[in-house]
């Protein structure tokens, strides 16, 4: 079936980095597989970072279908674009149902994108990973994909004003090779290799990242084991504790 929706889309988000002159470093995309079923598993720090995920499958010409919260299809204008994209809507309340959906796609042959934190990490620091990206590509027999994004809060993320400025604002992007997901593994053994793989790409994204804050209250986006002043995790818990 003809991509009538997501083609254009991904036309005009890449006309909207061009005029917003982000700088885009992306390395690893050869790791996505060409043809057949992929898990996709990322950190997630921005609302924009599917997009930027998305962006790294475009060299090997493919297209993610991504796992997000059902409100974004009840919404009046990305609703209609979620679906039309082929996009797979979360009910946590109904989680099951989204699991079929995806799996159902990465046996069909589709490459699914997976946020496993399930929220965006206001300390910019990896949170504990669920299982169930691991779950699907063993229950499809597909591999997973780790890869990290960096730079793409300083866009727009939790708790901070959007920058939709021609910012020049640098985003980099880590794809790692392939990680087995064999049946006859333990999906949490799985999920740490995952998590331990995605933490050494967002690393090596942070190292790559060409900028640094510019003064004092620009420190904001980085995180606090690295001399910023986003919160710690554990002020985050305790932020959400209250």
């Amino acid at each position: 079936m003809a991509e009538l929706v997501y083609r254009p889309v991904v036309g005009f988000a890449q006309a909207l980095f061009k005029a917003w002159d982000l700088k885009i470093d992306c390395k690893g995309s050869e790791n996505i597989p060409r043809s057949g079923g992929a898990v996709l598993v990322s950190n997630h720090i921005s609302y924009l970072d599917f997009v930027f995920n998305g962006l790294a499958a475009l060299p090997q010409k493919r297209l993610v279908r991504f796992m997000a919260k059902e409100s974004v299809f009840r919404h009046r204008i990305s609703g209609p674009l979620m679906r039309g994209m082929k996009h797979i809507p979360v009910d946590r309340m109904q989680g099951e149902a989204a699991y079929q959906h995806a799996l159902e796609s990465l046996k069909s042959g589709e490459i699914v994108g997976v946020f496993p934190e399930a929220t965006i990490s206001q300390s910019f620091t990896l949170k504990s990973f669920k299982s169930g990206a691991a779950r699907l590509a063993q229950e499809a027999g597909v591999p997973l994909i780790p890869m990290a994004v960096w730079g793409t809060q300083r866009l727009w993320t939790k708790g901070h004003p959007r920058n939709f400025r021609r910012s020049h604002t640098p985003i980099t992007i880590r794809v790692g090779e392939a990680i087995e997901a064999s049946k006859d593994k333990y999906a949490g053994a799985i999920t740490r290799q995952v998590r331990e793989r995605v933490q050494e790409l967002l690393e090596a994204a942070q190292r790559a990242y060409p900028v640094r804050p510019k003064d004092a209250n620009d420190t904001w986006w980085m995180p606090a084991h690295l001399g910023g002043t986003a919160p710690t995790p554990e002020q985050v818990r305790e932020a959400d504790a209250r």
